[in-house]
């Protein structure tokens, strides 16, 4: 009788532990893609300097840091979800830009890709060692939005890109259209590990300051 407890006792720790390692929660680390370009033709030196970009993501369970590098400069975008506030740095030929935001101009720069819906297809799809699923969905604009995303991955923090918000699970390959251009974006590294607080503090000093209103302003301009 005893070994036979013991046997059942294994049996359901043993599973739960499956259970448990085949879904994995991703409270704190970072997400990192390369970019590409999808066209059918050769584009101008500036898009096709965009070729090769890095995109980090840096999260927490409340904040976010998305940081984009590429050959003409560095542009990053931090979130805090919890107060509704965060910021844009722009750093570009030498200029140095800080853009202030509050909760409405955050849902104003996401609007294109807030509250998406998403229907998911049965197959699986390999990208990158990942067990993709595919995801559709509409855009405001009528354009289809694709996703393939790794069900077994979760994210706590979800909010760092309004268009992931209802994918159950982790993004790991997507295409943003703009124009006639397509940018792929391909998951390359997963870690982790914790992320210091310092990367999503707001720089004191070096930035020409502004609002997101004026920037706005500054861009009609």
């Amino acid at each position: 009788m005893k070994t036979f407890l013991q046997l059942v006792s294994f049996i359901f720790f043993t599973g739960s532990a499956l259970s448990s390692a085949a879904q994995k929660q991703l409270s704190e680390g970072l997400l990192q893609y390369n970019i590409s370009i999808v066209s059918p033709k050769s584009e101008t030196p500036t898009l096709n300097s965009l070729n090769g970009a890095i995109l980090s993501i840096f999260l927490k369970p409340t904040v976010s840091r998305t940081e984009m590098k590429s050959t003409l400069g560095t542009e990053s975008t931090v979130y805090d979800n919890k107060s509704g506030t965060g910021f844009i740095l722009k750093e570009y030929s030498g200029q140095k830009l800080m853009i202030s935001m509050n909760e409405s101009n955050w849902d104003q720069k996401n609007k294109l890709y807030e509250d998406l819906n998403f229907t998911i297809a049965n197959e699986v799809v390999t990208i990158s060692d990942y067990q993709c699923k595919k995801a559709t969905a509409t855009l405001s604009d009528g354009k289809i939005f694709t996703v393939y995303f790794d069900p077994a991955i979760k994210l706590s923090n979800k909010t760092y890109n309004n268009a992931f918000a209802k994918l159950p699970g982790l993004p790991v390959q997507y295409e943003i259209q703009s124009g006639n251009l397509s940018f792929k974006y391909t998951l390359s590294n997963l870690n982790y590990d914790a992320v210091p607080a310092a990367k999503f503090e707001a720089p004191k000093a070096g930035f020409r300051v502004m609002t997101y209103e004026e920037n706005q302003q500054l861009k009609k301009g």
